[in-house]
């Protein structure tokens, strides 16, 4: 019913016309001395099928409306009806519009076929430079000097960067690894910390942790990637001090630092 007004509005140009035919004939009979009356039989004939007319291209108009209005919740891929085409304008606008979605059709076509060639890239680099960072820890595994550690600690960030790059290119894609499962958050915990314990000990840091003892329904992987990215920050920007990773509240896991904090 909210279409109504609008409809009727749109047709005020044919209802004056009719209106002021009316009119005209009606002085016409006068101007000759007819009886004007004779006007008004055939003026509420032209009006009851006008009406008929009317009501009929109102259902019509409401039935487009209504499948317009189903058309936009869809993607463009699904776009396939587009034939609301009883009048010329209405079939320049549905050819605009399939002109309109094929572009778009084809665009994001090229674009997944774009994302997919950078993933494939990045995969493939991603995977190389894991030889090297390989080859240099097994080169610095025998030594132990300030810096054979310096540059311990400098492969471990970028093997760190390395993942960050991975873990991007897999949150970006249509299908996901998700794995759901109840875990002991300790046990997501403890290698995360294992993983972080020469930089704890390069920067003279110490690590308040105790066991938790809370479970939860997560993806393990991601979480622990999640709690790495945390743990990584915390380090960088902390100089002197410690970390501490503890449960504020029944659902809440905070990791503190004494770093440099960040500016209100």
């Amino acid at each position: 019913m909210k279409q109504m007004p609008a409809y009727f509005k749109s047709k005020t140009a044919l209802l004056c016309f009719l209106f002021i035919a009316v009119m005209v004939f009606s002085a016409s009979f006068a101007l000759y001395h007819l009886p004007v009356e004779a006007v008004l039989y055939p003026a509420l004939l032209v009006a009851f099928i006008g009406l008929m007319f009317l009501t009929a291209d109102w259902l019509r108009t409401r039935a487009k409306c209504r499948r317009l209005e189903h058309l936009s919740s869809v993607t463009a891929e699904m776009l396939t009806d587009l034939s609301l085409t009883d009048t010329l304008p209405e079939a320049a606008w549905s050819h605009l519009a399939a002109g309109i979605r094929d572009e778009l059709i084809q665009s994001k076509a090229a674009a997944r076929s774009d994302y997919q060639e950078m993933v494939d890239y990045y995969t493939v680099w991603a995977h190389q430079i894991k030889t090297p960072i390989a080859s240099m820890k097994l080169t610095l595994q025998n030594e132990d000097s300030e810096l054979s550690r310096q540059l311990r600690s400098d492969l471990f960030r970028t093997q760190q960067y390395v993942d960050m790059v991975l873990a991007f290119l897999r949150l970006g894609s249509d299908s996901t690894d998700y794995v759901f499962h109840t875990v002991s958050l300790d046990d997501v915990i403890r290698p995360s910390v294992r993983k972080f314990a020469p930089e704890f000990i390069r920067r003279k840091l110490s690590l308040h942790y105790e066991t938790i003892g809370t479970a939860l329904v997560t993806d393990e992987k991601w979480l622990a990637f999640v709690l790495e990215q945390l743990l990584s920050n915390a380090l960088k920007y902390t100089k002197e001090g410690c970390i501490t990773l503890q449960m504020t509240d029944e659902h809440t896991l905070c990791i503190a630092d004494t770093g440099i904090g960040i500016a209100p």
